[in-house]
């Protein structure tokens, strides 16, 4: 693309962010606080279209306000799921992107409750996008799988996960690499893989 081209696909950006913004604050004020990296992201997760990302963004404020009410998830709300340790930020990329990193085998489905598992999701997406570096916009992800079973098995609880990211943290996913990934697995992914938007799986 020549130059002359880059910038008119700028141009167009600019005007539907703008757009996006005037629309998004007009019916919510608190948006007026929003970076527009934060409405890019959204933008660009619902292809430039300003209608879809806009009620999308709301949506967001939304849930947001009502989930995280404090703007961020104590530690106290989510103590009995961080004792398993099971989730940890290790460092960074070479492209700066911070590394989230989950040892699946300490997983335990059956003695979880749900809601603070939730926010425990909500806790882990919200540290590793705070460890970003100045002008980062995504992370990546490590599932260690080593040890896993059946009794680590959380269907529900992987949709839940999924769904989050995607509503909440649109664009914030960079790559997922699994390792040590036992056969059995496999069986799993295929009932959680449909539920997966085209974005995601390509992670």
């Amino acid at each position: 693309m020549d130059s002359t081209g880059s910038q008119n696909e700028i141009s167009k950006e600019d005007t539907r962010l703008n757009l996006m913004r005037t629309t998004v604050e007009a019916q919510d004020s608190s948006a007026k606080s929003i970076d527009d990296a934060t409405l890019l992201r959204f933008l660009h997760a619902r292809d430039y279209k300003v209608e879809k990302a806009t009620q999308f963004f709301l949506k967001y404020l939304k849930w947001r306000r009502a989930f995280v009410p404090l703007g961020y998830i104590p530690e106290s709300q989510v103590s009995n799921e961080l004792e398993k340790k099971k989730i940890f930020i290790q460092g960074l990329d070479k492209q700066g992107r911070p590394i989230g990193v989950i040892l699946a085998a300490r997983h335990y489905p059956f003695d979880r409750d749900l809601e603070e598992f939730k926010r425990l999701v909500v806790y882990g997406f919200d540290k590793i996008c705070g460890s970003m570096p100045r002008g980062q916009e995504k992370f990546i992800i490590i599932a260690d799988l080593e040890g896993w079973g059946y009794r680590n098995s959380d269907i529900r609880g992987s949709l839940i996960s999924i769904e989050m990211l995607q509503d909440f943290y649109p664009e914030r996913l960079g790559k997922v690499f699994m390792i040590h990934v036992p056969y059995l697995f496999w069986a799993l992914w295929k009932m959680i893989y449909p539920f997966i938007d085209k974005v995601t799986k390509e992670k």
